[in-house]
């Protein structure tokens, strides 16, 4: 049952921990408003309002990478408050434990994780998407040196690479196309203006095939057989970080042929739906080193540890995203594994200082 000093300590932690992330929100808002070459461009093809637009979209996306960080260093600082009062000291006098003092605060944690995986992260990524796209290959997926798109392929035809300059629909469509075969005899390449996808096969328009002989034909059309699904080409032309929960959901259900945009896709996936654990992980790391009873309110070693601690979260768990997005560790263990951790290492610590056992 939640009571009113259930309340009144998470109303506390609430308000320090969004003031926290708002106020880095408005650092990363500041940071990404210097990027004129991206606000000129929007401004250009759609006006300042939607340029101002993307910057605060792309300021939400960090904001979300960095909410394990920020909500452990908001939760601290809510913490020390309550040291600094003896509130803590009074509520355990009273025979209150940690454990039900922490009921309410992680309870309200795992709740604004599920909103701003399902709710404000969607919102966002479709935002920011339509006015500013991340580039193919960055933020995951498959890295990409050129701004040209390159697809491997296989098929009843064999195996050959296609490069194309442009695509739309989702990549079901290519301009300005070349294929290479890898094992094509006497064809060397194949050009042509446009390919369409479907039923398992690129349809070309406009071709011209030449041979290593230096003959040339041409063609009208020419098919090519593949493995590659429509959820394969949607993620290859575009980005994971473009995709929201429930597309992604999707695009895994359909089928991903590719193994490395498999795992890209569905590591981004688990890490949407570990980050209401990792926040509560966040937040039981802030509670170890920070609830303790201290005779004086000296607590520079705990802000010194907490910063300590958000910094190694944020790069564990972004070592273990690029691990899982190019297919090093298995998708589920790379997400996952830093929220379960983190979660022990809060509940570890916690048991020695206040039971005195782990």
């Amino acid at each position: 049952m939640i009571t009113h000093l259930d309340w009144f300590i998470t109303r506390r932690i609430a308000t320090r921990v969004f003031t926290f992330v708002l106020v880095f929100y408005g650092l990363i808002f500041l940071s990404e408003s210097l990027d004129s070459w991206r606000f000129q461009r929007i401004s250009a093809i759609a006006g300042q309002g939607t340029a101002w637009l993307a910057v605060a979209t792309a300021a939400m996306r960090w904001s979300i990478k960095s909410l394990p960080v920020t909500v452990l260093v908001g939760a601290i600082i809510s913490l020390l408050e309550f040291q600094s009062h003896r509130e803590f000291v009074v509520i355990k006098a009273a025979g209150i434990s940690i454990w039900r003092i922490m009921l309410g605060p992680v309870i309200f944690m795992a709740l604004f994780g599920l909103v701003v995986t399902f709710a404000i992260e969607t919102v966002s990524t479709q935002i920011n998407r339509e006015i500013n796209p991340t580039p193919p290959g960055l933020g995951g997926g498959v890295a990409r040196s050129t701004s040209d798109i390159w697809l491997e392929q296989n098929g009843a035809d064999g195996e050959y690479f296609i490069r194309a300059e442009s695509a739309r629909n989702n990549g079901r469509i290519l301009y300005n196309v070349t294929v290479f075969p890898v094992n094509g005899g006497a064809m060397a390449r194949i050009n042509a203006a446009r390919a369409d996808f479907g039923d398992a096969k690129w349809r070309l328009s406009e071709v011209k095939l030449t041979y290593t002989d230096a003959k040339v034909t041409t063609k009208d059309f020419f098919q090519l057989k593949t493995s590659s699904t429509v959820s394969d080409l949607r993620l290859i032309v575009g980005s994971t970080e473009d995709f929201t929960y429930f597309e992604l959901l999707n695009a895994l259900r359909d089928g991903v042929s590719d193994p490395i945009i498999r795992s890209a896709a569905a590591t981004r996936l688990f890490k949407l739906t570990a980050l209401p654990m990792l926040l509560v992980g966040s937040l039981l790391i802030a509670f170890a080193f920070t609830a303790g009873y201290r005779r004086d309110n000296s607590y520079g070693v705990a802000i010194i540890y907490g910063i300590m601690a958000g910094f190694v979260v944020f790069v564990i768990t972004e070592m273990a995203d690029r691990a899982g997005s190019s297919g090093v560790l298995r998708p589920v263990f790379a997400t996952w594994g830093p929220a379960v951790v983190s979660v022990l290492v809060g509940l570890s610590v916690l048991l020695k200082k206040e039971d005195g056992r782990a």
